[in-house]
């Protein structure tokens, strides 16, 4: 995974730390919370909003709550 992630860092010109753990927690719990093609709309979304200056930590603990919250009804 590491050796991935670092050439694909490279094809596209990016040095950022990858919290791949949190990113696929939260992958998880929108793919069996809401519907499995979620996770990784879900994960570009986090990525946009971690480009935009959020904490990724903060991004995926509130993802994950709500994906965890998410109901029938809510869609």
């Amino acid at each position: 995974m590491d050796k991935w992630i670092a050439q694909v860092q490279k094809e596209l010109g990016l040095s950022v730390d990858v919290d791949v753990d949190s990113l696929l927690l939260v992958a998880r719990d929108a793919a069996h919370s809401v519907e499995r093609k979620m996770a990784p709309v879900t994960t570009y979304l986090i990525g946009i909003a971690v480009a935009q200056g959020a904490s990724v930590a903060e991004v995926t603990m509130k993802i994950s709550e709500l994906a965890k919250a998410w109901t029938v009804e809510s869609a």
